[in-house]
């Protein structure tokens, strides 16, 4: 069924998309996959004890809250930690499968590899190694859609080092205006954590990612493979902004996010309460 004749019908589609590709090079050697470090405790019902609660579980919650129970992980060979831990879902309520990432240039090519599965849905995305609240962060992104029609609806969060994020910049009335990657001095405030999106900027990425198997050097003498030129999400998401998509976003003031990436996030992470 198409995104048209969803709207249509009044049904939607929701799948969760999540990039569980990264090789945890900032954190050291693991004896597991980055996406599988336990951060915190969880409790099944009150007849159990507590359980270590791994650090993607918070993702997958609420993404589960917003009533998405298809999830698409995509990964990269050799972390099979990551399926034998969660298998099918069934522990959230989930149906989960698995993808294998192709082209290590950047999370945009890892999602990609997901598109002829999710090209007609509305895709919730989050990083499965960056815990946020509030637990109903996802419902609220997916209102905004609904209330808007927008093509890409991001999650604002204030950013507690800006030189580590996606920094996005507003006009007075609040609509994004553009995204600056990991600036080393700005004055924005706000970063995006999370995001809703239809198939209008699923397609658009597919589309922009098939149209730069190469880039140029500077000088336009010669092609040089897109290899080594990581491409962010931000990126993608800042050449949109000069077309026809339509970019819409949630700020959440109260907002709080940690970002696992280096031993010193990690710290701090296990010693934060309420990322349910």
């Amino acid at each position: 069924m198409s995104l048209k004749n969803q709207k249509q019908n009044g049904h939607y589609d929701l799948v969760g998309v999540i990039p569980a590709a990264g090789t945890a090079s900032r954190l050291g050697p693991l004896p597991c996959s980055k996406e599988l470090l336990p951060v915190g405790f969880h409790r099944q019902d009150k007849k159990n004890p507590s359980r270590p609660k791994v650090v993607s579980h918070y993702l997958l919650r609420k993404m589960r809250r917003a009533n998405v129970s298809k999830i698409y992980m995509i990964l990269r060979k050799g972390k099979w930690d990551i399926p034998a831990y969660f298998g099918d879902g069934k522990m959230l309520d989930m149906h989960i499968a698995y993808l294998i990432m192709d082209l290590p240039f950047g999370v945009p090519y890892t999602l990609d590899q997901a598109y002829p599965f999710v090209k007609d849905s509305i895709v919730l995305f989050g990083f499965p190694d960056i815990p946020f609240q509030p637990k109903d962060a996802f419902v609220q992104l997916l209102n905004k859609q609904r209330d808007t029609r927008a093509d890409l609806v991001l999650g604002l969060f204030l950013a507690d080092n800006p030189a580590k994020m996606d920094m996005v910049e507003l006009d007075n009335k609040g609509f994004v205006r553009g995204i600056q990657i990991k600036p080393s001095k700005t004055h924005l405030q706000y970063t995006w954590i999370i995001a809703v999106w239809t198939s209008a900027f699923t397609h658009y990425m597919h589309e922009y990612i098939s149209s730069r198997p190469e880039i140029e050097s500077q000088d336009g003498s010669e092609h040089k493979p897109v290899q080594g030129q990581e491409l962010y999400v931000g990126d993608v998401i800042q050449a949109a902004l000069k077309t026809d998509i339509k970019v819409e976003s949630v700020f959440f003031p109260k907002g709080k996010y940690v970002d696992i990436g280096t031993p010193e996030d990690l710290m701090a992470a296990t010693q934060v309460k309420g990322n349910n």
